[in-house]
């Protein structure tokens, strides 16, 4: 299946994980795919925007209102925009928020505003990974709201521990991109 002409939208969440996100896309532009990134101002505490900006050709939005342009309804007009929307990493922060409807920033406005299919890659803690309420809301998000996952993995977290939680790697979550066009287009 080609990705050629596809539209995603990648929404990075804040953790160590984002130094994975240019590698995924560089494939997907590789691949043909246009690319725009949406940042939390977390995110841009691991890996800055200019990063995104030159392996995407696009501007990053991160802000819902950014004093120095005109954003009118941008939320809306990407939701629309979007063939895909892979929210990599996905943070326990950012489960918990789409799991409820939180809508408190850029990303999260965008999610809630989507009607487009929604992919997840969460990267986390073990221990947060394994948190009752982390594992309710990623079954919601997984079975209620139909959306598609890749990971976490098992692994080396950052902070030398060893268990589930680290983000797929960029190949997988790549390959998982090119799955769901490919069934997209079965169906």
């Amino acid at each position: 299946m080609s990705l050629s002409k596809k539209k995603i939208l990648i929404g990075m969440t804040g953790g160590i994980a984002c130094y994975k996100i240019p590698n995924i896309v560089r494939l997907l532009t590789k691949a043909g795919s246009e690319v725009r990134v949406i940042m939390t101002e977390n995110a841009t505490r691991f890996i800055t925007p200019l990063t995104l900006e030159t392996v995407s050709g696009n501007p990053v939005a991160i802000d819902m209102f950014p004093s120095d342009e005109f954003v009118a309804v941008r939320h809306i007009d990407l939701a629309k925009w979007a063939d895909l929307t892979v929210v990599a990493p996905a943070t326990a922060n950012f489960l918990g928020k789409a799991a409820t409807g939180i809508s408190d920033d850029l990303l999260t406005t965008i999610i809630c505003a989507t009607d487009g299919p929604v992919m997840i890659a969460p990267a986390m803690n073990p221990n947060m990974w394994q948190n009752k309420v982390t594992v309710r809301n990623f079954e919601f998000l997984k079975s209620e709201l139909g959306w598609t996952t890749v990971g976490p993995a098992e692994g080396m977290m950052a902070e030398d521990q060893w268990g589930v939680g680290r983000m797929s790697e960029p190949e997988e979550i790549f390959e998982t991109i090119t799955q769901f066009f490919s069934q997209k287009k079965k169906s």
